[in-house]
């Protein structure tokens, strides 16, 4: 494990913000966002893989993708499938993406009972290493408030602890 700890702010109450520097250049950080065979290895919490994940990157396409627990370890959540739909707004390769995302069935039906997310993800070039600002807006207070009480900070932090291992092996 590096040292670069995940920082969190909320900003207006319904404002999530992480940050986090990998050691890797931003063009490739970026891909790991943008190409399927990459999200693959890292996205979602350790014990669960990603089973399902088509990606058409541009404004207007859509993410869909499946992740899976298959950590029996996990318990009940063992076999558990979560569908999500991102619908991307705005791309400027290599500095920024920005997407709506989604609770989603596997037709990629959305889930009105349970909050959206609009997500703008910043990569800063710092000296060579990439500054990865992630800014998730809430509809509400209590929408971001349900998310952290499903345990949504340590499933990120796991996907990002997850991220660096892939950029390691890779870079």
């Amino acid at each position: 494990m590096s040292n670069n700890a995940m920082l969190s702010r909320v900003e207006d109450e319904r404002v999530l913000v992480l940050e986090r520097v990998f050691d890797a250049p931003r063009e490739l950080v970026f891909k790991m966002f943008k190409e399927p065979e990459h999200l693959k290895h890292w996205w979602g919490p350790r014990g669960w893989e990603l089973p399902v994940c088509s990606v058409d990157f541009r404004p207007g396409g859509v993410w869909h993708y499946c992740m899976k627990c298959v950590d029996r370890n996990q318990g009940q959540f063992y076999g558990m499938e979560s569908w999500g739909k991102g619908i991307y707004k705005e791309i400027s390769e290599p500095e920024s993406i920005s997407y709506t995302d989604y609770f989603s069935d596997a037709e990629g039906t959305i889930n009105e009972e349970m909050p959206s997310t609009e997500v703008t993800l910043e990569f800063v070039d710092v000296d060579g290493k990439t500054k990865l600002i992630n800014r998730g807006e809430y509809v509400s207070a209590e929408a971001l408030q349900s998310v952290m009480e499903m345990g949504m900070l340590q499933g990120i932090t796991d996907t990002w602890n997850r991220l660096e291992e892939h950029l390691n092996e890779i870079k």
